[in-house]
């Protein structure tokens, strides 16, 4: 027997659609103001630079001779098959759980669209201390993470407060 959609987890791909259209924006905005791996500074700590990621975070595998594209596009996939799979067995009112699962299906879904129609991932933001950078990164990575931290956090709420915060209390 089925559940109507919006009484699932399902309810909160909203979330997971606005994702992909502001990080594909933003990558799409990038290409088009930036020559690749122009930097331009905004604040002291703070530059767009336009990089493409051959790899997965941090560059992990970018040496590699393509397979990677392949390996990661299908991981995001199974990733955000599974995760849908999960919003469908929980209910709308887990809405912490939701909300970590639909970011982390958006930043999935726009990193795959780079791999698959640019073959790398498109990077623009790069934070760094003199010279020192993080790992340049996008919109999606950010929404990954804190989609993985909030799966982290809600492993911590004990099940009454869950129970108070499916209620709304």
């Amino acid at each position: 027997m089925s559940k109507p959609i919006c009484s699932t987890g399902l309810r909160w791909l909203w979330l997971a659609v606005l994702v992909v259209i502001v990080d594909l924006s933003s990558k799409q905005w990038v290409m088009t103001h930036f020559a690749l791996y122009e930097s331009v500074p905004l604040i002291p700590f703070f530059n767009l630079t336009y990089a493409q990621n051959f790899g997965a975070a941090f560059s992990f595998l970018a040496d590699k001779s393509g397979w990677q594209r392949w390996f990661f596009a299908g991981i995001a996939i199974g990733i955000s098959v599974l995760l849908m799979v999960l919003m469908y067995r929980s209910t709308a009112k887990q809405r912490l759980l939701n909300c970590a699962y639909a970011l982390i299906i958006g930043g999935a879904l726009g990193n795959l669209f780079d791999r698959m129609v640019h073959g790398a991932v498109i990077d623009f933001i790069d934070f760094h201390v003199n010279n020192w950078h993080f790992p340049t990164f996008n919109i999606a990575d950010t929404a990954i993470c804190i989609g993985a931290a909030l799966v982290i956090f809600e492993g911590f709420i004990s099940p009454a407060e869950k129970t108070a915060m499916n209620k709304g209390e």
